[in-house]
């Protein structure tokens, strides 16, 4: 079973690199050979929480996308649009760095997901009135999604889990992770200006048009605005309170939008235009991938080589753990790899001390940078590739590969002395 799981796995993903078939028919096909082998049973795909589909990613996804299609009935998205064009005064890069830190901002505070599907159909719509490709920017803006959420303990799915497990705070993650975000963040926008050099193509009559626009005349309906921006508001607070709570933020989502569609009147045509069903269905067949390979093993091993061969040094276990964190977190999602590797750190933590958290934070930063190498690395990824294509924008594997993987090595290479600085030599 071990060798089958690891030929549909590979089979499936080389079949996504290489674009041969649409990546949901690869992720659906690769999950229901597994299921019709009886590599997973449907009690293991469909309701087991270690290598089950991740519901609470999915009605997360489901519940903003939801609140999104809400919110796109009443123009604010095109008065965000000429706003900041007019702010950034149709130049560019100026544009992208507007978009780069509102999304690093927004994702720390909320989460990837949620911040991308908000932000990402604002750039759609900059882009197409600055007459620029919006590719470079969406992907400029899922990198720095990735690196901002990586700063709090509700900006990145894998955090959440990482703070159940090691008993970690909201102000644990901040200190200890928000000064390597704030590094991080200031060395990407200088890598936004060359990697992204080619898309800031300035075209003067577009912006002369753009700014001689009243943004105020995008808004077409105050009252569906009050109320949407007033759920959205008890959205955000229900995210940052969510531990406090003790209510999963799918479940806060869900509440949010079925409370907005309540009070909104619309027609579900209308809101449910925005609802991803795709990238919902790659969700599932990659979880159910994924849980397959843990069920048989091969995720458990590959993790038990590497707490093994540090040999209880914990310099050595922190930098292979963050190194081996960002290669396999950019293969398979980030979300089930710190889940399944969130029990052998805690055993780890207990051998060597774990002087800081020293390993919980190597297991973060790891997992949430090298999100950042691949399509398939982490959730925001796959949300905006597929808004993209929805929209008549293809973002292939290697196209996001050539900008992702790096800005995940150059991160990745950046928290390895980070760490190393403040636990060991400056602890």
């Amino acid at each position: 079973m071990e060798i089958l799981a690891v030929v549909v796995f590979v089979g499936a993903y080389v079949l996504i690199v290489t674009e041969r078939i649409h990546r949901v028919a690869a992720a659906l096909g690769g999950a229901a050979i597994m299921l019709a082998a009886g590599v997973v049973g449907a009690e293991e795909a469909f309701f087991s929480e270690e290598t089950g589909i991740d519901w609470n990613v999915i009605f997360l996804l489901l519940g903003m996308m939801i609140i999104v299609g809400v919110l796109r009935e009443t123009g604010v998205f095109e008065f965000l649009a000429i706003w900041s064009a007019k702010k950034a005064r149709g130049q560019p890069f100026r544009v992208m760095v507007t978009f780069v830190v509102l999304t690093a901002v927004a994702s720390a505070l909320l989460d990837n997901v949620t911040t991308v599907l908000l932000v990402a159909p604002v750039t759609l719509l900059v882009c197409l009135r600055l007459g620029v490709p919006p590719v470079p920017f969406l992907i400029a803006e899922i990198l720095a999604c990735n690196i901002g959420g990586a700063a709090t303990l509700i900006g990145d799915p894998p955090n959440i889990i990482i703070a159940s497990r090691a008993d970690l705070s909201f102000n644990d993650f901040v200190f200890n992770m928000g000064p390597i975000v704030v590094l991080l963040l200031i060395v990407y926008l200088g890598m936004c200006r060359f990697l992204f050099r080619k898309a800031f193509v300035y075209d003067e009559a577009r912006v002369a048009q753009v700014m001689s626009l009243n943004e105020k005349d995008a808004i077409r309906d105050r009252v569906l605005l009050i109320k949407a921006g007033a759920v959205l508001l008890l959205v955000m607070i229900g995210f940052v309170l969510h531990s406090a709570l003790d209510t999963e933020v799918s479940v806060i989502a869900l509440l949010g939008a079925g409370l907005l569609v309540a009070i909104a009147g619309l027609s579900p045509k209308e809101y449910l235009g925005e609802v991803e069903l795709p990238t919902l269905a790659f969700f599932a067949g990659l979880f159910i991938m994924v849980g397959a390979l843990i069920e048989v093993g091969v995720i458990g091993s590959l993790s038990t080589l590497v707490t093994e061969a540090t040999g209880g040094n914990l310099l050595l276990a922190t930098m292979l753990l963050l190194v081996v964190s960002a290669v396999l977190s950019g293969i398979v999602d980030n979300i089930p790899y710190v889940a399944t590797m969130a029990p052998l750190v805690a055993t780890l933590a207990e051998d060597t001390g774990n002087p800081g958290n020293v390993l919980w934070w190597a297991l973060a930063l790891g997992a949430d940078l090298g999100g950042n190498a691949t399509i398939v690395g982490a959730s925001a990824n796959v949300v905006v590739v597929g808004i993209a294509e929805r929209n008549g924008y293809h973002i292939s594997f290697l196209e996001f590969f050539k900008y992702g993987a790096v800005v995940a090595l150059i991160t990745v290479a950046l928290s390895a002395p980070y760490l190393w600085l403040r636990y060991f030599v400056f602890a």
